[in-house]
């Protein structure tokens, strides 16, 4: 049986109009698997999701630049996304997945080839998936290639993270909000964690994942989600991105990725707040070269 897709192949074009150069700085590419086989010791097998639907989605939506992250299930092995930052013109970069003891000329040559960062996933013990001070130190060698470190963890741990990672030798992007429970609202431990990491100038926050954090599938517009990003981009707003997180991996909903753009108007309601978002804030931490 072929895996199903995580993503929608014929997205509906959305109500708002993006301003010219805007970014979408969370996306994956899975494959093609018989071009880019999946890691053995993957966690979940998607449908291939290559860089020629994301590029198509991206020309819909009004989309020109773009980060892409390597997923878990292509493991430790970067080429997919390699692949798909040489064929973008200098308008996609990435961020790898590598293990802490990947040497420094493979550092070198993975900036070389746009690589902006490097994600670690963090997970609850019994079985983290690092150690926290392990990864702040290799954060120092990150620091002569200009690269940043990018977090991902399960919800709860912003809070147990929060001091370790203010260590950091280099800038730190907090995925998808933390994670946060959306329907907690605004005064729940886990976003005030958050908020609070956030007014040290070292952390940057990716406003993604509206619809994981807020649970209701899209029938009420991801709205919880909608009002934990837009608070944070008012409080915080030169250390913000957004992305769509396409092609929506391990969901309980196959979001529509137009849906997610018109959110935008809520989340940024003032257009000179949505170009920074989308255009200045991009621009001058991931540095596009076209």
């Amino acid at each position: 049986m072929q895996p199903a897709l995580t993503y929608d192949p014929n997205p509906s074009a959305p109500r708002w109009r993006l301003p010219a150069g805007a970014c979408d700085a969370h996306v994956h590419v899975f494959g093609p698997a018989a071009r880019f086989p999946f890691a053995q010791d993957r966690g979940f097998t998607p449908g291939d999701a290559p860089k020629e639907a994301l590029f198509a989605l991206h020309r819909k939506l009004g989309i020109e630049r773009c980060v892409i992250v390597q997923s878990l299930c292509h493991g430790l092995d970067n080429r997919v996304v390699e692949d798909a930052i040489a064929a973008g013109g200098g308008n996609y970069l990435g961020v790898a997945l590598l293990p802490l003891g990947v040497s420094d000329d493979e550092l070198e040559r993975l900036a070389g080839a746009g690589f902006r960062g490097v994600r670690f996933n963090f997970a609850k013990a019994p079985n983290p998936a690092f150690d926290v001070e392990r990864v702040v130190a290799f954060t120092r060698r990150l620091e002569p290639l200009g690269m940043h470190l990018q977090v991902h963890f399960e919800r709860g741990l912003v809070r147990e993270l929060a001091s370790p990672l203010a260590k950091s030798a280099v800038p730190v992007v907090v995925d998808h909000m933390a994670r946060v429970d959306a329907a907690q609202g605004l005064a729940q431990p886990d976003f005030i964690a958050l908020h609070a990491l956030m007014k040290n100038p070292l952390f940057r926050v990716k406003l993604s994942g509206i619809d994981r954090i807020t649970h209701d599938a899209g029938r009420n517009g991801y709205r919880d989600g909608i009002a934990i990003a837009h608070r944070l981009l008012q409080d915080f707003p030169e250390r913000c991105f957004w992305g769509t997180d396409w092609p929506h991996p391990l969901h309980d909903h196959v979001p529509d990725d137009a849906t997610l753009v018109d959110a935008l108007a809520q989340i940024a309601p003032d257009a000179a707040l949505r170009e920074q978002l989308l255009v200045h804030n991009p621009q001058r931490f991931y540095r596009f070269v076209a």
